[in-house]
């Protein structure tokens, strides 16, 4: 084998991480492909073949999960006017554009979803009415020129055609990148430099990387940057940098512009107990520190799912799978205890964005500062979950239908899951003291419903939970694992570099870990009994007493102000100036005469620190904010933009928000950032154990009392026997 198909190979083994893989895997012109995906003779979609794609000799390199049911998709039908695009669905959009003729050209599709009704219609619908028509939203690539196209499923014609009017370009397809990778190795310089550096050419992967914006130098090409590892010894090949080894590509023409070579003098980190996979480590022996858990269900899920419609104790949503946004929670209802009603609470809730800028301004670093979201999309990058340890035993699996870039649709396995998780936490409680001598205690056990992804954006893994509690309260957290992108260093130890700045920590010999930020961007469509909201900032401000008034000198109080504009609105939080964010419904009270409504509570935080006018703050800029609220616009769905690939930040939310639009009594959206300032620790290598923020959204005066009083408490004789610890 030469050593065009040996780094090809590698190259290969390393997107596994990536779900992007699956895209290219389906694209007609490579080879093999049908050696490399199970497909029926008539089903018209595949899923990948992991045996079949590696050949593995070492049959530890790949672990197989727990079997579970396959689900067949091709006789799919959509229910409800929110589900996505089913495997026929996507075969009938790509037969219309075949017949269309900007498809006679080479062509490749960058997003092939539903594109969802009005808002209005959606809402108005009810289970049992006709389903409403559907379209598909195309973004597809034609001779270097962006276009955006809506295919009406019933009248099998192309009702929308235009061209892209901003600055970007839209997600990189699989195809772009291995292309890219392919480059390097006809350029005689790259193939010196790297025997040069004594790697041999069958341990050498490498990865795409997106290159920002960093002026007008750089537009009008679609560049990226391609930057290599040595796996020879571990299969965490990111241990083993080849600093300094820079290569920019042309993502058209697949060819080399220029090659950057600073790093000869920094030796490759050797990656010695790196290797994180179980078969390796349990050769150290097993860290058995807990007995294994599980959660018993006697009489089975409390939830039930019709299609993409779930039902659990007081909630009802839509959840559907997304190439770009990963899961979309949609018409969150729950159902009042007192009157039965199933109540509006948010139309739409999703991740909109992630940046993720490393702080190292050198010139092999200052251009990671990446938008997984909207460079790669997050949902195509959402690995198939594991069962028993990405999700419990009682969890229920959703499939993905996306496309490939020329149309042909293929099924991602269980891309989701959604369980009842239950942690021993408390729901409510109460006992009495002695001293009231009423014998009480009364004590409600806490279930909860999780949905749940998880996206390997190459190095890093993105879980994001969706959660619902039965007193009305969401919570949404994000959790952070993987593996560091690190930096190779000539040093091996601290004392051998007293007075230089690393950029990041010194954690093995001759490696780096880059200090960084995660800045996840959600866009939460918030209807709290209907679409007309307000946003109001609730300050506790501190009252002084007037003299002779009290004791006491000073006290807070609430002060209500109703956000009037979108700048009224945008939220920097200050612990020394503390606040509550309702999105409350003017024109609906409760029994006491308080408009009903739900609080953004949130979790821990990071600010962006870097300079406003920094390229990538400005096409980052929804995080100059923690909090920002706008006028529903269904184009607006995109914090960092709808095209990302090297835009200049000309249609962010930032641009958005600055149009200042009324926002009091509208249909109104809630966009918030969870925040993480990650300084790596030693305890991060070489793989990270998890770290999450979260965020809530509460309700606050939207029932009439405690939604969860009547809940009964758990009864020996409803659970399974099991064996308690001896009590002290």
């Amino acid at each position: 084998m030469d050593a065009r198909n040996l780094l090809r190979f590698f190259f290969l083994s390393f997107t596994l991480a990536i779900a992007l893989l699956l895209t290219w895997l389906h694209f007609p012109s490579l080879p093999d492909k049908a050696e490399l995906l199970d497909c029926s003779t008539n089903s018209g979609s595949c899923t990948f073949n992991f045996n079949k794609r590696f050949r593995l000799k070492n049959p530890t390199l790949i672990k197989k999960p727990t079997d579970l049911p396959r689900r067949r998709h091709e006789s799919d039908k959509p229910r409800h006017p929110l589900d996505p695009l089913t495997v026929q669905e996507v075969n009938k959009v790509r037969a219309i554009l075949s017949a269309h003729p900007l498809f006679k050209s080479t062509y490749s599709i960058n997003s092939l979803v539903l594109e969802e009704p009005d808002k209005t219609l959606v809402r108005a619908w009810k289970r049992g009415d006709p389903l409403l028509p559907r379209k598909a939203s195309v973004i597809a690539r034609v001779n270097g020129v962006v276009h955006l196209l809506t295919v009406d499923l019933t009248s099998n014609q192309v009702t929308r055609h235009e061209t892209a009017p901003f600055s970007g370009y839209p997600i990189t397809t699989v195809e772009d990148m291995v292309g890219a990778l392919d480059a390097p190795l006809t350029n005689a310089q790259f193939n010196r430099t790297i025997t040069e550096r004594g790697v041999d050419m069958n341990d050498v992967a490498c990865l795409p990387i997106s290159p920002g914006w960093y002026g007008e130098a750089e537009e009008n090409r679609r560049v990226i940057k391609v930057q290599c590892y040595s796996r020879q010894g571990t299969v965490n090949f990111y241990m083993r940098p080849i600093e300094g080894l820079t290569v920019l590509v042309d993502l058209d023409t697949k060819q080399v512009l220029s090659i950057s070579d600073k790093g000869r003098n920094i030796p490759i980190p050797d990656g010695v107990d790196t290797d994180y996979r179980y078969s390796v480590q349990k050769l150290n022996g097993v860290l058995n520190l807990v007995n294994p858990i599980s959660i018993e269900q006697p009489k089975g899920p409390s939830f039930t799912i019709d299609g993409h419609y779930v039902k659990w104790a007081n909630w009802e949503f839509h959840l559907k799978p997304d190439p770009r946004a990963g899961a979309i929670i949609s018409q969150v209802k729950v159902r009042d205890p007192e009157t039965s009603e199933l109540r509006d609470v948010m139309y739409k809730g999703f991740v909109s964005e992630l940046f993720v800028p490393y702080m190292d301004p050198t010139e092999g670093w200052y251009f990671k500062t990446y938008m997984d979201a909207g460079e790669y999309g997050f949902g195509l990058q959402a690995m198939s979950l594991d069962p028993l340890n990405d999700c419990p035993r009682n969890a229920y699996y959703v499939d993905a239908v996306f496309a490939s870039a020329d149309g042909t649709p293929y099924v991602r396995p269980n891309m989701l899951c959604v369980f009842e998780s239950y942690a021993g936490d408390i729901a409510w409680r109460h006992a009495e003291c002695p001293l009231t001598d009423l014998q009480v205690t009364e004590v409600r056990p806490k279930v909860t419903l999780v949905v749940r992804m998880a996206a390997a954006v190459a190095n890093y893994d993105y879980i994001v939970d969706w959660e619902f509690q039965t007193d009305g309260l969401i919570r949404s957290k994000v959790g952070l694992s993987g593996i560091l992108m690190v930096k190779g260093s000539k040093y091996e130890n601290m004392n051998q570099a007293p007075n230089e700045y690393l950029y990041g920590t010194l954690l093995s010999e001759n490696v780096v870990g880059v200090i960084h930020d995660h800045y996840i961007t959600y866009r939460l469509d918030m209807d709290i009994d209907g679409s007309d909201n307000s946003f109001v900032k609730v300050d506790i401000k501190k009252q002084e007493t007037a003299a002779g008034e009290s004791p006491r000198k000073s006290y807070l109080k609430a002060v209500k102000n109703v956000a009037k504009t979108e700048k009224d609105a945008q939220i920097r939080l200050q612990l020394y100036n503390p606040s509550e964010f309702h999105v409350i419904n003017p024109s609906k009270k409760t029994r006491v005469g308080n408009s009903v409504g739900y609080k953004v509570v949130p979790g821990p935080q990071a600010a962006s620190l870097m300079d406003p006018e920094d390229p990538p703050q400005k096409r980052g800029a929804f995080t100059d904010n923690q909090i920002w609220v706008t006028p529903y616009n269904r184009s607006e769905q995109w914090a960092g933009g709808l095209f990302v690939y090297q835009s200049r930040g000309d249609d962010t939310l930032q641009v958005w928000s600055d149009r200042d639009r009324p926002i009091e009594n509208k249909d109104i959206v809630v966009w918030y950032t969870a925040g993480f300032h990650h300084i790596p620790c030693q305890e991060d290598y070489p793989i990270m154990p998890t770290v999450s923020s979260s965020f809530d959204l509460k309700p606050v005066n939207f029932f009439e009392k405690n939604p969860i009083l009547r809940l009964p408490p758990n009864f020996e004789t409803d659970l399974p026997v099991c064996k308690p610890p001896d009590s002290a």
